[in-house]
């Protein structure tokens, strides 16, 4: 184990995705291998006592902040993005995802090859 600035990131993809959730993503983190989240889809681990999200806005932007907090979860350390590479990922203008809201699960989430980190993050 060596500490280092990756291991803040991860950190932050646990308090996006609580922020998400409405409760500690456990459940999420346990199960390691994206076929164990083929079938669960991401309207399904969002925070309950909230209204579904209507705005497609709002839908993009959550869809955002879940594939960055997943890539910053991710089991090894140098494939993580750095925290300054998730601060320009926020900051970049928006991409639409292909898939609608209500059809997106965890595991496409966590696939997502537009999150990798640099090469010279490595």
């Amino acid at each position: 184990m060596v500490v280092t600035e990756k291991c803040d990131v991860y950190s932050f993809g646990v308090v996006a995705l609580e922020v998400l959730m409405g409760r500690h993503p456990e459940e999420i983190l346990s199960l390691s291998s994206s076929s164990s989240t083929q079938n669960v889809m991401l309207i399904d681990v969002l925070d309950s006592r909230l209204s579904p999200p209507v705005n497609r806005i709002i839908k993009q932007e959550i869809m955002l902040v879940s594939t960055i907090a997943f890539a910053c979860l991710r089991s090894k350390p140098k494939s993580r993005p750095t925290m300054k590479r998730v601060s320009q990922e926020f900051l970049k203008q928006k991409t639409s995802f292909a898939k609608s809201f209500g059809e997106i699960s965890i595991s496409e989430l966590r696939n997502q090859e537009m999150y990798l980190f640099d090469e010279h993050d490595a």
